[in-house]
């Protein structure tokens, strides 16, 4: 796999988890549940948008990365 793609998919994934750390934490402050089909599915979604943005940016802030 490309190491692009790689860092991509890895930021989606990292999104996605990122958001469902959220939805626990709102969980616990409102004392109210959210049904798992839509936290599954706003999770995907997160999780793709997040890995295809990041695939859009790279070239964009690839010239301020450090070695």
């Amino acid at each position: 796999m490309d190491p692009r793609h790689k860092a991509s998919a890895l930021w989606g994934v990292i999104g996605g988890l990122s958001f469902l750390v959220l939805v626990q934490g709102y969980e616990l402050a409102v004392a109210t549940r959210v049904g798992v089909a839509p936290k599954a599915g706003v999770t995907l979604a997160v999780a793709a948008v997040a890995a295809v943005l990041t695939h859009v940016a790279r070239p964009r802030v690839h010239g301020n990365e450090r070695a």
